[in-house]
């Protein structure tokens, strides 16, 4: 099935699998996820008409904000960044530009292109992966080189050499090499040399210039990229199996037979079209969660606002329009309401959603029933050693009802909890674990009682413990 083609009823079931309970907010984003779809299926003029219903989740920490929006993207296949509002401040302060969300979006963007692109190329890259592998291993006989006299034509040779992709060295092949090459080739198919190692050339991969593209990047322009074209491309020596090998040309041949210009093409489109920001802490940009001597939140909601209502940002990929983004916002809201935004800025995200809080009975399913289930987790990691753990249901309920008292008489953040709880209480096992050699374990209630019972009593334990 087309992922976009879900219906909100078959979204909500694939969220179902991995968060427990937050029904409400499960419906919202499906209905907004439907309804780009049906937006795609109308006559241009209209699809411009129509623009997301950006979203505001208002929630404690823990309670599955972010893992539904990231659920989301993941189950439509959709570009997806999360960013922190907090880190964004006004222009002339130290600090990232709004207009960076947008340009991570379009990375995000091109990795999905770039993977669908690659895919549809991958039978010729392999062939031609594989062509360069067996050469490699059965090398012919390398012809020699005329030597140039001239020291100035020399020079100039090599300057044009720089600029232009690098020829494969002409190479002899005798009717001895071409039926050893045939062996290697079935060999290679077969997967009988995937141990044997290799050294290949490959291009050096790209450094990063942090600190120096932040003026930059808002005109859309890449340090990194720029320096790069100047200097001509350097290729390094790597000694690896064939079986990783073939991964490293695979890529490279892939490279060489994608459009760039396309994929950037489509990349854009798919960013305008269906890509999703999530903007965290958005209660922190609020004026009331203003301090003296910090820079304006206002100024940074003033900052956010043109992109959320729809404008032009400079990306190196070329012009994104933000109109058709869908943007969800989450905050917890303890010492603000959303209603401390300013007016323009409440007014872009009509779609407000509530999330409750987790109940001890929410905790039990927590721990059971979603697909990456934090007990799963811990059993799978102990059965690597060769023990076999199991959770009666009694020690399932006692961590859930702990993990709902501390978040009740400390700070409650959530599921988290649960991580912290169960780390303490499989302590002990997890490190003796390497020694046990192999056995069965069983976590009983009162297992739970011995480990924690002490620490939940002790109030100054419990602060600082769980």
């Amino acid at each position: 099935m087309n992922q976009l083609t879900k219906t909100p009823r078959e979204i909500v079931a694939d969220l179902d699998q991995y968060i427990i309970g937050q029904e409400k907010a499960k419906k919202s984003v499906a209905v907004a996820l439907r309804n780009r779809y049906r937006r795609l299926q109308l006559e241009e003029s209209m699809q411009q008409e129509i623009t997301p219903k950006n979203m505001l989740m208002i929630g404690p920490t823990g309670v599955g904000k972010t893992e539904i929006a990231r659920r989301l993207a993941k189950i439509v296949h959709a570009p997806f960044v999360k960013v922190e509002a907090t880190k964004f401040t006004e222009v002339g302060y130290v600090g990232r530009d709004v207009e960076s969300m947008v340009r991570d979006l379009v990375e995000s963007s091109i990795q999905i292109v770039e993977k669908e692109q690659h895919s549809k190329v991958y039978s010729r890259a392999l062939k031609r992966a594989e062509d360069r592998l067996v050469k490699l291993l059965v090398p012919g006989i390398k012809k020699e080189k005329k030597q140039n006299n001239n020291q100035l034509e020399a020079m100039m040779q090599m300057f044009t050499t720089m600029q232009q992709p690098v020829e494969e060295e002409k190479e002899e092949v005798t009717e001895t090499i071409r039926t050893d090459r045939a062996t290697i080739k079935e060999q290679l198919q077969k997967g009988l040399l995937d141990m044997r190692e290799v050294t290949i050339e490959m291009d050096e991969p790209k450094k990063m210039t942090p600190g120096m593209n932040n003026g930059l990047e808002q005109m859309g322009i890449d340090l990194g990229d720029t320096l790069s074209a100047l200097t001509p491309k350097k290729k390094i020596k790597r000694t690896v199996t064939v079986k990783d090998a073939r991964k490293i040309l695979i890529q490279e041949e892939s490279e060489k037979l994608v459009n760039k210009a396309d994929l950037y093409n489509e990349a854009i489109k798919l960013a305008e079209n269906s890509g999703i920001i999530f903007i965290d802490e958005f209660d922190k940009i609020t004026s009331k969660s203003q301090q003296s001597g910090e820079v304006s939140r206002e100024g940074v909601q003033r900052d956010i606002l043109p992109i959320v209502e729809g404008s032009q940002v400079n990306t190196k990929y070329g012009i994104l329009q933000t109109d058709h983004i869908l943007f969800i916002a989450s905050g917890a809201f303890h010492l603000s309401k959303p209603s401390d935004l300013i007016p323009e800025l409440q007014g872009r995200f009509p779609i407000r959603v509530e999330l409750d809080d987790l109940t001890a009975e929410d905790f039990v399913k927590i721990l059971t029933e979603p697909n990456n289930a934090i007990v799963k987790q811990y059993i799978a990691l102990l059965g690597t050693e060769n023990i076999t753990v199991t959770f009666t249901q009694e020690a399932i309920e006692k961590i859930a009802t702990i993990a709902y008292q501390v978040n009740h008489e400390t700070d409650n953040i959530g599921a988290r909890r649960l991580h912290t709880i169960l780390e303490k209480l499989l302590e002990d096992l997890l490190f003796e674990a390497p020694d046990m050699q192999m056995g069965d374990i069983m976590i009983t209630e009162n297992y739970v009682d011995e480990k924690l019972g002490q620490i939940v009593k002790d109030e100054d334990l419990t602060r600082y413990i769980l």
